[in-house]
């Protein structure tokens, strides 16, 4: 029988990294720099040199390097998948809003579960099928009010891209648990660095950018991605991604609470069927763990 265990420090690692992500948008809005190539460019830039200090802080220097020879073809999957997402996040931001953008991801736990389950055969209880469902049904709700509007072909396409690479990163994350992902993130962050200043028509920002990129390179993306590669090695690749939905949950709000971009009705209805379902499904997971703990099994 399969156990529907969950180690309480990933999940808290992984919710973490979704809580530090969601102030993304937030963030992005405040910049005046109007060329997403020197946002990405520079937010990379700050968040390779957090990851990278990291590392040598607590690895030292040869470690550091072992483990960037050792992370493999796994590590180099991860490091391309997030250098997509991060940049299309923020390409995205000029096209759509940070709603949009974020509510794209609430698709991630059902791509991850379905790569998982087809490639691994990796087995997903009933219990996170059934948040899954509710997690769409939410999100649904949240976009209805856009059906009708203007809709950006770019935008959208860019977030789709985000959610894809997101998933494929959370199942290699989870195939390949002993190889340790610190290293395959900074490896995104560099080739994001690289892409964009190939393509940035300028580098120079003012001071408050740059205070404002450093936030949003180091803490929001480089944090970001220290926690989730640290705790989604922890869990099933649908736990994962199901825990980062509260990612396009508090996003909005943050968004809201900062820059007075209020939701709809139906965003804070949907939001609302996305974080019930989530609290949910983890406090149940949680009372399973609790319960295999205490009684013994037999076999």
């Amino acid at each position: 029988m399969q156990s529907h265990t969950i180690d309480q420090r990933g999940a808290l690692m992984v919710f973490g990294s979704a809580a530090v992500w969601s102030f993304g948008g937030a963030i992005a809005r405040y910049l005046s720099v109007t060329e997403s190539w020197t946002v990405v460019f520079w937010r990379s830039v700050f968040a390779a040199a957090f990851l990278l200090g990291f590392m040598l802080w607590r690895q030292g220097f040869k470690e550091t390097i072992r483990l960037f020879l050792a992370m493999g073809l796994p590590g180099i999957g991860v490091g391309v998948c997030f250098a997509i997402a991060s940049i299309c996040f923020v390409v995205a931001l000029a096209y759509t809003t940070v709603a949009n953008i974020l509510l794209m991801q609430a698709g991630v736990p059902l791509i991850a579960a379905l790569m998982a389950f087809l490639l691994f055969g990796e087995k997903v209880s009933k219990g996170t099928w059934a948040a899954i469902a509710a997690v769409i049904l939410g999100v649904a709700v949240m976009v209805s009010d856009s059906f009708g509007g203007k809709v950006s072909p770019i935008g959208d396409g860019l977030a789709v891209l985000i959610a894809l690479a997101f998933a494929t990163a959370t199942v290699i994350t989870r195939r390949h648990a002993k190889v340790a992902m610190m290293p395959a993130v900074c490896l995104g962050t560099l080739i994001a660095s690289a892409v964009s200043a190939s393509l940035a028509q300028q580098f120079q920002v003012n001071a408050m950018d740059a205070g404002l990129l450093f936030m949003f390179g180091a803490l929001n993306l480089g944090l970001g991605m220290a926690l989730f590669v640290t705790g989604a090695r922890l869990l099933p690749s649908a736990i994962a991604a199901l825990i980062g939905i509260a990612e396009p949950v508090l996003g909005p709000l943050w968004v809201w609470l900062m820059h007075n971009e209020i939701p709809s009705a139906r965003t804070m209805l949907g939001g609302g069927i996305v974080f019930l379902a989530l609290v949910a499904h983890i406090g149940w997971q949680l009372k399973q763990s609790r319960e295999e703990t205490l009684v013994p099994t037999v076999d």
